[in-house]
């Protein structure tokens, strides 16, 4: 339950501190304050806590050099808040330990739903042994190809037929790229014939019932000028 979770804010602008920890307070989340990472560093010790929410760019220790040093002691999800937003940072933030990167500004809402979502996978999912037998895990994402059905967070996500096909194309091949005339052909079973806006339309459906924010995704994403895929996590 959210009242059993305490999450630790950490960042230097105590306005967005105050922000956060009010927002999440708000969804009755007991919430620890951070203005450093050394702060930061003592806070995490703390037994009830289940997520951290890090700024990088931060005083006396930064927010990955601080993220390196609790997963020393402690395997808890992490959620990198900053600035930089170029894939090459949320690649390092990603790397060194961090479940999730979140460039500012940010929605608050999205930053909840973010939270929300890890606390789910840690603590509902469990680790990758609690999927079907076959299953394929993808970060939030689980397809069991036998039941053709997929999870997000644990939840199931309502599919049509056709967004079915889509998702067990992609799913079977993560990281793969697929043309829109290759999807139509393998999913419809037809010619690709005007087959761009059509594809589209259906990926665009799936977006939203399994990305966090669907204008940002995650997962099925756009590679322009060839075509689709499911990013691999």
């Amino acid at each position: 339950m959210a009242e059993q979770a305490a999450i630790l804010v950490v960042d230097d602008d105590r306005e967005i501190v105050g922000a956060i920890a009010a927002a999440l307070e708000k969804e009755g989340y007991r919430v620890l304050r951070a203005y450093d990472g050394m702060e930061a560093l003592d806070k995490a010790l703390d037994p009830d806590l289940r997520l951290i929410l890090m700024d990088v760019m931060m005083p006396r220790l930064d927010g990955l050099s601080a993220v390196l040093r609790i997963r020393e002691r402690r395997n808890l999800p992490v959620i990198l808040l900053s600035a930089k937003s170029e894939e090459s940072d949320k690649v390092l933030g990603l790397s060194m330990g961090a479940d999730d990167y979140m460039t500012k500004p940010f929605g608050i809402q999205e930053l909840v739903a973010r939270v929300r979502s890890q606390l789910r996978r840690y603590t509902r999912l469990g680790d990758v042994n609690a999927a079907p037998a076959g299953a394929i895990v993808n970060g939030r994402l689980v397809y069991d190809p036998d039941r053709r059905a997929l999870t997000a967070d644990g939840d199931e996500v309502r599919l049509t037929a056709t967004e079915t096909g889509i998702v067990d194309l992609l799913m079977r091949n993560l990281g793969r790229v697929f043309p829109a005339e290759e999807i139509y052909r393998r999913v419809w079973g037809e010619d690709a014939f005007a087959s761009d806006n059509t594809v589209m339309v259906h990926i665009r459906r799936i977006r939203e019932k399994i990305e966090l924010n669907p204008r940002e995704p995650d997962y099925l994403k756009v590679v322009w000028g060839i075509g689709y895929k499911m990013e691999k996590k």
